[in-house]
């Protein structure tokens, strides 16, 4: 009984036993619940293919599959104060910054680098709705204002994608100060001639869209994006009156005048591509290219022949 207590149950449980999965290679899809596996939905930039739901993704995951072979380098962006306010609710300020650092492995809820896309020069700017909600404060604006800065030492279109809750609560006035300040580092690519691009993802509300995020000189959303300054829960509750289906989604904005294009995230690239040499009075883009041509081919050496031995064995 022993042996068979000792190893041949064991044994039999652990070849019948359920293995355990680590809970990171799935995703559940916000919209229709289907369980979307990791590096598949990746490779959809974190679209569903199931119901072409669009999904947050990451500032450097977006750039990665922007910029030419993934190739880009961050723009410098000048440091705001830590803590201007000394603000505190349930946590300090310091202490909610640690955490979205943590989280998302970013500084500050804004990321600005510079490449190429379809081999035309370009400075983007990227916010990250993981970090407090994407929300604007002082490092935005500064963000805003360096970005711009450098599409105009560079003479190069500017894009940015916008995602956020709105301004950040923990700074206060200062977080609404950058409003204007984006607001005049727009104006100075208008004046330089220049395009500003924006591409609104979900969600873009409050401060944002009432600023640099509606100020573009073409306005893309991505499908199903939220883009409003009051939420429509606010705004039932003020009026006291049902809104329309879809009211402010990408599709009803278009719909009535607010916007350009809802462009899936996937044909986006190309979109820009497109948009980006029209405006910059570019040629068409080159979809492919045929390998530079080599030198032509060198015919074989012939064969030596055998030497004779005379018929001699």
């Amino acid at each position: 009984m022993n042996w068979i207590s000792n190893y041949v149950r064991p044994t039999i449980n652990s070849l019948f036993s359920r293995r355990e999965v680590p809970e990171n290679l799935w995703t559940k899809c916000d919209s229709c619940g289907t369980m979307l596996f990791h590096r598949e939905l990746a490779d959809s930039l974190n679209v569903c293919m199931n119901c072409g739901h669009h999904m947050n993704i990451s500032p450097r995951d977006r750039f990665d599959r922007l910029f030419d072979n993934g190739i880009y380098s961050e723009v410098a962006v000048p440091a705001p104060l830590a803590d201007p306010l000394q603000f505190r609710d349930q946590k300090r300020y310091p202490e909610r910054m640690r955490a979205a650092q943590k989280k998302t492995g970013e500084t500050e809820a804004m990321l600005v680098v510079e490449g190429e896309i379809g081999r035309s020069p370009v400075v983007s700017a990227c916010q990250d709705f993981a970090f407090m909600g994407g929300s604007m404060g002082m490092h935005v604006g500064n963000a805003l204002v360096a970005g711009a800065e450098r599409a105009l030492k560079r003479r190069t279109p500017f894009i940015v994608f916008a995602a956020a809750g709105g301004a950040r609560m923990q700074e206060g006035i200062l977080s609404l100060m950058q409003m204007p300040r984006s607001t005049v580092a727009v104006q100075m690519l208008r004046e330089a001639g220049l395009p500003y691009i924006v591409v609104l993802t979900h969600p873009t509300t409050g401060g944002v869209t009432a600023s640099y995020a509606m100020l573009g000189d073409i306005q893309i959303a991505e499908p199903g994006a939220l883009i409003c300054f009051a939420g429509p829960r606010v705004i039932e509750q003020t009026i006291r009156e049902k809104l329309p289906e879809g009211f402010q989604s990408a599709e009803y904005l278009l719909e009535h005048g607010m916007l350009d294009r809802v462009t899936a995230r996937r044909d986006l690239r190309d979109e820009l591509i497109t948009i980006i040499r029209l405006l910059m009075r570019q040629p068409p883009a080159i979809k492919g290219e045929l390998p530079p041509p080599g030198p032509a081919p060198q015919p074989d050496p012939p064969t030596p022949a055998e030497p004779s031995n005379g018929g001699q064995p």
